[in-house]
Parts: C-alpha cells; sequence; structure tokens
C-alpha cells in the first residue's frame, strides 16, 4: 500500500502549543499501547503500520515541519519536502512524482492520499486498504472516502452519492452549507468530504501534464513556487467525471480545535497543574516549568508554552485564530532533527537558547555572517567542529564561535547547551549550510 500523508497548516487553531513549526500533529497529547505519550503524526504512522506492517509511507510536508517529522520518526518514513506552501493540489502532486522519480514506484501502483491529523481508530485505515482494492478494480478513475455524517455540519464539504451503498458513483460536490442546507443534503445520504483520495499512480501523472508542464520531480521542485496555489479537490477531483466514493462509518474525529482536542487527549493534566475539586470538564497543557492552578474551572482548556499562554472557554476556543494572528511572533520551540530547540530570553541585540541534542545526532555544518555565539555545556559531552577543528565538549565548558565561522555539534551522550546569540541582526534566515560528509 502506497501511503502519502499530508502534513501541512499553520497551526493556529491550537496555539499556543502549535505554530508555523510544530502544528497540531506534533503535540505529544495521546499515549501508545506502552502508555508514553506519542503525537498524531506518530499515533497515525503506529496505525497503519499495524494494520499494513508493508505499507509505504511518504509525508509530504513544508520546509518548516521536516525536522519535527524526523525528530519524531526518524528515518522510517520518507519525506516529500515542498520548497514552500501551495496549497493540496501542487502538495499531491509534488509528492506522487517523488513516488514515481525518486522512489520508483510504477505507474500502474494504486495510491492513497490521507490528512495526517483525524483522530481514527484502526478500521480508518482498513477501509483505507478497501479503497486500494477498489482502485485495482480499475471501475473508475478517482476513489474518495466519505464519512458518515453524525450531525448535519457546517464545518465540512460534502459528497452526494448516487445511491446509499457502501460504494457508489459521485453524483455532486457541495461547498460547506448553513446548517439547514446540511439537514438537506443528509437526506441525499451526502457524506463528509475527509479529503481521502485514491488513484492509480499513472492517472495522476498523466492528469498532472495536462495541467501543468514540467518533466520530472526536479523539475517540478524548481519551479514550485510558480504553482497556483489551488485544493486537489477544485483542480482534479471536481472535474473528474469517472469517480465513485466508499461511505465510512467507523469513528472519525477532526480535532483541529482545542474543544475536540481535549475529547480525545490522554490526560485532563499535562505538565505542572492543580485543579480543585470545583473544576469540571476542563483540560489543563503546561509546557513551563512553573505551576499553573486552576479554581472553580468549568467547561475550560488552560494551555501555556514559551509562545504564550491560552485561557478560554472551550466552545469559544474554536474562533481564536484572529486573535491569535494579532499576538503572532517567531516561534519559541522547535524540534529539529537533532532534538530540540527552546528560546528562553530575548534581547536587543541578543538571544538566549537551550538545544537539546540527542545521543548519536550532529547538527548541520554552517555559519552565520551576522552574530556570534557563545555556548556553554550544561548536560552530556559531545564534539564540537569549528573550522575544521575538533573539540571534545564536557559539562562546564564555554565555547565562543565567532561570526563566519564554520560550526557543528556532535552529541556522544544527551546533550544540553545554552547558547547565547549576539549581534544587531539576529535571525533564522541567517545561516549557510555547508557538506558534511567527513565532519
Amino acid at each position: 500500500m502506497n501511503i502519502i500523508l499530508l502534513s501541512g497548516g499553520s497551526g493556529k487553531r491550537l496555539w499556543p502549543l502549535s505554530n508555523d513549526v510544530r502544528s497540531k500533529q506534533f503535540i505529544k497529547l495521546f499515549k501508545d499501547d506502552d502508555g508514553e505519550y506519542e503525537s498524531m503524526v506518530q499515533r497515525v504512522y503506529r496505525q497503519i503500520t499495524s494494520v499494513d506492517r508493508d505499507a509505504k509511507i511518504t509525508i509530504a510536508t513544508s520546509k518548516s515541519q521536516a525536522s519535527a517529522i524526523k525528530n519524531q520518526l526518524g528515518d522510517i518514513a520518507s519525506i516529500c519536502v515542498e520548497p514552500c506552501r501551495r496549497d493540496t493540489f501542487p502538495a499531491i502532486l509534488l509528492a506522487a512524482t517523488y513516488l514515481h522519480d525518486e522512489l520508483g514506484v510504477a505507474e500502474d501502483e494504486s495510491v492513497v492520499v490521507c490528512p495526517v491529523d483525524p483522530y481514527v481508530d484502526n478500521t480508518y485505515y482498513e477501509a483505507v486498504q478497501q479503497l486500494e482494492k477498489l482502485v485495482e478494480q480499475k471501475n473508475t478513475n478517482l476513489t474518495l472516502m466519505g464519512i458518515e455524517p453524525t450531525y448535519p455540519s457546517e464545518k465540512y464539504g460534502y459528497i452526494i452519492p448516487e445511491t446509499s451503498d457502501t460504494v457508489s458513483m459521485v453524483k455532486e460536490f457541495k461547498e460547506k452549507p448553513d446548517t439547514e442546507t446540511a439537514k438537506i443534503y443528509l437526506t441525499q445520504n451526502a457524506l463528509w468530504n475527509a479529503g481521502v483520495f485514491a488513484f492509480r499512480l499513472g492517472y495522476l501523472l498523466e492528469k498532472a501534464h495536462s495541467i501543468v508542464e514540467f518533466r520530472d520531480y526536479r523539475a517540478l521542485y524548481a519551479k514550485y513556487e510558480t504553482l497556483t496555489k489551488i485544493s486537489f479537490d477544485y483542480s482534479v477531483v471536481e472535474n473528474e467525471p469517472s469517480i465513485q466514493v466508499m461511505r465510512y462509518n467507523g469513528d472519525w474525529k477532526d480535532v483541529g480545535t482545542w474543544n475536540m482536542m481535549s475529547e480525545v487527549m490522554a490526560d485532563d493534566i499535562m505538565g505542572k497543574a492543580v485543579m480543585d475539586n470545583t473544576c469540571e470538564n476542563t483540560h489543563v497543557v503546561n509546557e513551563l516549568n512553573i505551576p499553573i492552578i486552576c479554581m472553580g474551572c468549568k467547561d475550560m482548556v488552560i494551555a501555556a508554552s514559551g509562545d504564550g499562554i491560552l485561557i478560554s472557554d472551550k466552545e469559544r476556543s474554536g474562533y481564536m485564530k484572529p486573535f491569535v494572528d494579532k499576538v503572532c511572533s517567531d516561534a519559541m520551540f522547535a524540534e529539529k532533527s537533532w532534538g530540540t530547540y527552546t528560546v528562553m530570553d530575548v534581547q536587543p541585540g541578543s538571544m538566549t537558547v537551550k538545544v537539546s541534542m540527542q545521543a548519536g545526532q550532529q547538527m548541520s555544518y554552517h555559519s552565520h555572517d551576522y552574530r556570534e555565539e557563545v555556548w556553554t555545556v550544561v548536560a552530556g559531552s559531545g564534539k564540537a567542529i569549528v573550522d575544521d577543528m575538533e573539540q571534545v565538549l564536557r559539562v562546564g565548558d564555554v565555547l565562543t564561535i565567532a561570526a563566519g565561522c564554520k560550526h557543528t555539534v556532535r552529541a556522544e551522550t544527551n546533550l544540553d547547551i545554552i547558547e547565547v546569540q549576539l549581534g544587531e541582526s539576529i535571525s533564522a534566515d541567517d545561516k549557510r549550510k555547508y557538506p558534511s560528509e567527513n565532519k
């Protein structure tokens, strides 16, 4: 089974734990079978491979999220990185050409595209397997999975099938309606459009070449930022006459808001927090190293991180995006392929960061033009390489890296460094990378 998982979005609806770098699928709010906390992307990967251990999973994501995926999944999943965000049609097209040209997937093989962020049980991915079998029958060009509605929702687009059978040809698509219109759709056996698409790889490549002029994956990647921002639904699905839908009536939750996320979180309290016995239906997630005390809180969500603090009625939390837009700043926490990066303090001319590296991991070999860095090792051991000169790092060591110096760090054990960045211009864009094969 070839699966493309779409992992994108800015993550503002689960602020302050999510941001442009750490979207909701990377927040560890769930637990695995061993009781360890896991994120949505880890949960989804675990579920797919438990249903089909041989599944070939490729994650289509943005540059800003690639490091978090590598941090949480390691090298077990292939990653197709968008050079910039261009909506779902360009993202799926790039991933499809990546499968064909870089991974060698044949044109007659089935591919299923799924979002990475619904909260489901394993029957959902068993249904995804059925989509693959339906594609192999070659009765239609596209096969969708539609979710059996549980109420007349205004949040989703609708698929109107020709019949109420488990598998039916599609009659038409409807945009997100008001509640009264949604009620009418439900009388027509309508299904929620969950953004799950299945097709032969060759079909999509042929369709893509009729819409976009390109030679292969690398040529498409090079011109990616010139592609029109358009969804896969608008560009392909709604213009395809040969299309069927399979009905799914298992558990399915869109956990895009704190209100919905709180229904499936592993614990009511995560982090340092205490609630008195008058609190009801309240959830607290605290990533700060200070305690939160809740008294008399009812139907509330409280979330705290280095990016900010949210205190909200659960129902109202779904409407916070315009308020988040007013206060959004640079992300204060990011997961990297080698560990985590936490901003501790920002002053004019300086920024203090805690760098936590996992044992055996190494940063890229890089330099900064406009800032110097002062590193203090506070835990663990490793090795620094500065302008090709090696230096052992132990607790208490202090190392100054001048602007323009090439440098990297390799962690021998779990390694914590307090990094003070100094300069008139401190920016994440001030970074040049160099080959590191022999570093």
